[in-house]
């Protein structure tokens, strides 16, 4: 089939307006970082997951890839075209229905386009909670958040996109549709497919649906910034954080002092409550009893760690404004540094025990090879997952030491990383940034085994080529 017989084709299946091949299409073209500009043969909307089918069986008939697409909000160049013109970019965002909220099942079953907001508030509405939350949640998509496995604030008491998604359904690279949506806690028949498709990035099927795990609402919710000499004190504020408060801490941020200098810099309307700190920690605590309750046990714990010496100040937000105020520091940090200039990312996880011993290597080994660096060391410590990123010195062009020093930068980054039993991709994913880390650090036996079921799922290689694998 050629190219134009096979565009004919797809208009016919999702409608000529749906088939996108002139205009500015960087929305879809162009990634979040401005990293990737690719170009595609068309962009395809198809409206719901009959229609994915059938472009997808189109598709596999020409031989020609299809790159599928959320909200475009990733950060290692996955969910865009390359630049040969030749592949069908796939965008997911008309599939936006909730189709179904379970109260008793505690489930909600919402399509893959649907951004993360809208899930969030559908599930307010009837009075429950969607815990997945990401500082692009007013952009990204369910299907994007289980393409790429992502995590979130979060995660400490709720867990990964994986751990609260109960089932999916998904059209492979033939067309073929396979309805998983039982929203069964238990069902063992077999392989957990779900699984092999969460965290796939695309390169194994499209995720056209889920059903996504639900909880009650907290009765209250408390807030704090508390400042800290050391990681070495963050991490044993962790400690006595988790013993005071068990299952009801759900966030714990940790931000270095540069991370919120730029923050101040660049957004100085953000009330800072706290004296600049070496840390500063955002904890959240989540009640199902009341307010009153939550704010004893907060206040205890924060008196003990006062106490104690593992804090030196704290301000508890009084209002859901200053609550959100002190959430929005935190996810303006990245948003600070696209407005510094281009950095070198890295999102890591270790054990959360090695992080201060990881974060004084990293900054040494950095300090060592590149004097002036200034280091934007972020992220969700709670369970282990650092934003540890790298901006050009003062004076320095920011593209020209990301072009010149990302290679060695990720080197001593990674290493150090590897040093302490850790992971050099936490929750972003690997893309096209990441690919060939992976072949170098990834267990050959691990590799050989993904090969395989890329090989099995994806025999033609049309699924997103040249991310991942």
């Amino acid at each position: 089939m050629s190219h134009s017989s096979l565009l004919d084709a797809l208009r016919g299946v999702v409608g000529p307006n749906q088939v996108l091949t002139d205009g500015d299409l960087d929305a879809y073209h162009l990634d979040w970082r401005q990293r990737w500009r690719g170009r595609s043969l068309a962009v395809v909307r198809p409206g719901s997951t009959a229609e994915v089918a059938a472009v997808l069986r189109l598709c596999h008939e020409a031989r020609v890839a299809v790159v599928p697409q959320g909200g475009n909000t990733g950060l290692v160049g996955g969910g865009v075209p390359d630049e040969s013109g030749q592949q069908i970019l796939l965008s997911l965002t008309r599939l936006q229905a909730v189709r179904a909220i379970d109260r008793a099942n505690l489930t909600m079953t919402v399509e893959a386009g649907c951004v993360l907001q809208v899930a969030q508030e559908a599930a307010a509405a009837a009075d429950l909670l969607l815990p997945l939350s990401l500082a692009s949640e007013g952009s990204c998509t369910i299907g994007g958040n289980l393409a790429t496995n992502a995590g979130g604030t979060q995660v400490l008491r709720f867990g990964n996109a994986r751990e609260l998604c109960l089932g999916l359904e998904v059209v492979t690279p033939r067309g073929e549709i396979w309805d998983g949506l039982g929203g069964l806690r238990k069902d063992n028949t077999g392989y957990d497919l779900r699984h092999l498709y969460i965290g796939s990035e695309g390169t194994l099927g499209v995720i056209t649906a889920a059903v996504m795990r639900l909880y009650p609402r907290p009765a209250a919710r408390m807030t704090a910034l508390a400042a800290c000499a050391s990681l070495e004190d963050c991490v044993a504020l962790l400690q006595l954080a988790q013993a005071r408060a068990d299952a009801a801490l759900t966030g714990f941020e940790a931000m270095n002092t540069f991370s919120l200098a730029l923050v101040r810099r660049h957004f100085p309307q953000l009330a800072q409550p706290l004296a600049p700190s070496p840390w500063t920690v955002l904890l959240e605590l989540s009640d199902a009893q009341d307010e009153a309750h939550a704010r004893t046990v907060f206040e205890g714990l924060l008196e003990a760690a006062l106490e104690g010496g593992l804090i030196s100040d704290a301000a508890v937000a009084t209002s859901v404004a200053q609550s959100r105020t002190m959430w929005q520091l935190r996810e303006s940090i990245p948003l600070a540094q696209a407005l510094e200039g281009l950095n070198i990312k890295h999102d890591i996880s270790v054990p959360v025990s090695r992080i201060p011993a990881f974060v004084r290597q990293a900054d040494a080994a950095l300090a060592r090879a590149f004097a002036g660096a200034r280091l934007v060391n972020f992220g969700h410590l709670g369970d282990g997952n650092l934003h540890y990123n790298v901006q050009a010195p003062e004076g320095c062009t920011a593209v020209d030491f990301l072009r010149e020093h990302e290679h060695a930068v990720n080197a001593i980054v990674f290493d150090a990383v590897a040093a302490h039993g850790g992971s050099f991709s936490a929750e972003h994913g690997i893309g096209a940034l990441k690919r060939d880390e992976l072949a170098q650090r990834k267990s050959p036996v691990a590799l050989d085994l993904m090969r395989a079921i890329k090989a099995a799922l994806d025999p033609a290689g049309l699924m997103n080529p040249g991310r991942l694998l």
